[in-house]
């Protein structure tokens, strides 16, 4: 009989986890899954999914769907990937985090299946996701990619509609070298006769999904082309932990005040996405604009633009790719600070010479590694970043390096802390 620890331990140990050891743990087919789930009784088959996919923001999108459908009164699953700091965040519903006892209960009980399919990390998560989601008999489940669209194994689902948010440079190594690759890769959660929304029209893009959606016989919808966002000017003043929105539906102003406590300029292109998919599904604008509002509180999201303390101003963001650095950078530069101590570690399978060029010059570095085998060495990464001309010391953690930065940094000063997933998780 396991308890909760040595069950984790299991699960890390003894199942290929592509987020520790990067691409010896991936598997390029759905085989596995497609079994799994057989021996389980094909437990996907028994709930309503959406299925959100893409390569920035897709997370967001996710907990963003899933507080709406709470807020219209269904019973939600949710379902997303990596988690930060507790392997159940990946699994909810209606918020809560799958127990402890079920984790426990549905490892033990398939122990020899494990042993006889060998299926990895993700594999066994995404069934244990899907059995669960089944026994609670939720009314919708939101379920996020992993990684790409065609072979993840989340893409067993008969979703009622699929969301992809965007396509940038990622996992190339898998997915392809050109956007266009990419986004085929990603278009394959496309399903027949199944509505797609895409977040932005992009011009390498755009033509791809519309070619996969006829040829699915998929009704396709451009957010961007349906909705435009302007920053409320009323609210824009005031001191407010909420981002406010002016909502334009061709030219006329539907929504006045949305109010997301998610901040970051990316967050304008998700609420887009956000609002297409629910206009499509039908969902009541009340329950929409307090899904949105009541985002963090439904599903403790982490780790977007996440205010770590003030007086200094501490940040987390989990931005990790060339798009994603990018934002951060814009957002940095709109954040009132004198000096910028930037807490930065990257995981090793990362062109992490396009994303140290876009860093800003004049900070202050802490360089360190995250506590994964993925983590790139923080020696490296110094090596790396004074070729580009990003200056500062290395330390032995994460959490020395922000001790280090809050230390040294003024009540103007801004301390920002990212690079990945693992950074932020070491200290949010």
């Amino acid at each position: 009989m396991m308890n909760y620890a040595q069950c984790i331990e299991y699960l890390y140990n003894k199942l290929p986890v592509y987020q520790r050891i990067g691409a010896a743990a991936y598997k390029a087919d759905l085989n596995n899954t497609i079994l799994l789930l057989s021996r389980l009784n094909n437990p996907h088959l028994q709930f309503k999914s959406v299925h959100v996919g893409g390569t920035n923001g897709k997370g967001s999108i996710s907990h963003n769907l899933a507080s709406v459908f709470q807020e219209a009164g269904y019973k939600t699953g949710l379902y997303t990937s990596p988690h930060l700091k507790d392997f159940r965040e990946r699994i909810r519903v209606n918020g809560e985090m799958i127990p402890k006892k079920y984790v426990i209960e549905f490892t033990q009980n398939n122990l020899s299946l494990f042993e006889e399919i060998k299926p990895s990390f993700f594999e066994m998560t995404v069934a244990m996701a899907f059995q669960y989601f089944a026994q609670q008999q939720v009314d919708i489940a939101i379920v996020e990619v992993g990684m790409g669209g065609r072979l993840d194994s989340t893409n067993v689902i008969k979703p009622l509609m699929s969301v992809i948010s965007n396509i940038s440079y990622d996992h190339q190594q898998f997915l392809g070298n050109t956007l266009e690759d990419i986004a085929r890769e990603k278009g394959g959660i496309i399903k027949e006769n199944t509505p797609v929304v895409i977040g932005e029209t992009q011009a390498e893009t755009a033509a791809i999904f519309t070619e996969i959606a006829h040829q699915k016989q998929s009704p396709i919808f451009f957010a961007d082309q349906i909705f435009n966002l302007t920053h409320s000017q009323s609210e824009k003043k005031q001191k407010s932990l909420l981002e406010n929105f002016d909502v334009w539906e061709n030219d006329k102003l539907i929504y006045k005040n949305l109010s997301t406590p998610l901040q970051g300029f990316y967050q304008e292109k998700n609420m887009k996405t956000i609002l297409a998919t629910c206009k499509i599904l039908g969902i009541p604008k009340s329950a929409m604009k307090r899904g949105i509002k009541n985002c963090i509180a439904n599903t403790q999201l982490m780790g977007r633009w996440q205010c770590l303390q003030k007086n200094p101003l501490c940040i987390a963001d989990t931005g990790h790719n060339e798009a994603g650095i990018h934002f951060v950078c814009r957002q940095l530069e709109q954040t009132p600070h004198s000096q910028l101590h930037f807490v930065l570690s990257m995981v090793n399978d990362k062109d992490i010479a396009k994303i140290l060029k876009l860093l800003p010059k004049n900070a202050i570095y802490y360089f360190c590694k995250a506590d994964i085998p993925r983590g790139l060495d923080a020696n490296l990464l110094q090596q790396s970043a004074e070729m580009v001309g990003l200056h500062g010391k290395v330390y032995v953690s994460v959490k020395n390096a922000y001790k280090a930065a809050k230390r040294a940094a003024k009540m103007e000063d801004l301390v920002f802390v990212g690079g990945s997933n693992f950074t932020v998780a070491e200290v949010v």
